[in-house]
């Protein structure tokens, strides 16, 4: 089969190309999916770059979300058959035309969204849904702030915020203390680190949370305070979904598809940029200088 192979396993983007590999089968519990579409992720620079290896047991290959068709049923797999169409979420392997995928890792693809749409959800707004929902116990009326909101993650959870009822969403931190009257937002998701970290320490109300996404401006604080932590009672923790377990992945797939699903089949979610795989380089330069608003998706054509 043929799959986004990196020369020298490690490179820029120009370092990416199409060639072949060999083709996966169905193993216990698994099933065998014909890709249609794979989205983008920040992990996936990272992972080209050399800087974020595969969960131990993972493809090599790219990629951790996918649309496609069933073509093959592993053993003791009941609940799929042959020509099913599907969402996945992976450790790797979604940058090829063939991937085998644990059954439980897979849900179906509504009929009213493209390939492209269904590809766009399992890793971002699974992330966003494990922040918001899972983590953080986002209550309707609640005030947010998303940073890095015109980012793949930060699009899903200003989609979510609202499905939930969210009060206020803010992409910026300048003004909600003026804005909440002094209160402070309840819940944050931070995709940037160190240069955010007093503005959101600042920002947070009383019992706020934070979710810690990801250290696009570095990963040092030095000399922040821990009082106002305490005083305000707040909640910090980091959140990876990649390094979860699979029974992990494999619950929040199944409350995911029960809660949130049914809410958004109908509308989709917003809109990706899309590209071909020919031309995978130039998607992988869009997203690395951070050009993309909302997702990119790529279609295996």
């Amino acid at each position: 089969m043929r799959a986004v192979l990196i020369k020298d396993e490690k490179g820029p983007a120009e370092n990416l190309y199409i060639g072949d590999t060999t083709k996966p089968t169905a193993g216990e519990g698994e099933v065998l999916v014909q890709v249609k579409a794979f989205g983008l992720n920040r992990l996936d620079i990272l992972q080209r770059q050399g800087n974020y290896p595969p969960p131990p047991g993972a493809s090599s290959i790219m990629g951790v979300e996918l649309s496609g068709v069933v073509v093959e049923i592993g053993g003791g797999v009941a609940m799929w058959k042959e020509g099913d169409e599907v969402m996945g979420l992976v450790g790797g392997g979604a940058y090829a035309e063939f991937i085998n995928v644990t059954a439980t890792h897979l849900f179906p693809k509504p009929e009213a969204l493209s390939w492209v749409q269904a590809a766009v959800i399992p890793e971002v707004w699974l992330t966003a849904f494990q922040s918001l929902i899972t983590i953080n116990d986002l209550q309707k009326g609640e005030d947010v702030l998303i940073h890095a909101g015109a980012s793949g993650v930060g699009v899903a959870a200003t989609q979510l915020s609202h499905l939930y009822g969210a009060n206020r969403i803010f992409d910026f931190s300048a003004e909600i203390q003026k804005i909440t009257e002094g209160k402070g937002v309840n819940v944050i998701l931070d995709f940037v680190g160190q240069s955010h970290w007093q503005k959101n320490i600042n920002s947070l109300a009383m019992d706020g949370r934070l979710s810690l996404q990801g250290l696009m401006s570095g990963g040092q604080v030095p000399d922040f305070n821990l009082a106002p932590i305490l005083g305000k009672r707040l909640r910090i923790q980091g959140s990876t979904l990649r390094s979860r377990s699979k029974q992990y992945q494999a619950g929040l797939i199944q409350r995911f598809a029960h809660e949130v699903m049914p809410k958004m089949a109908a509308e989709g979610p917003i809109a990706p940029t899309v590209y071909p795989w020919t031309q995978i380089v130039e998607a992988h330069t869009e997203m690395e200088a951070d050009k993309n608003i909302g997702k990119i998706v790529v279609e295996v054509v």
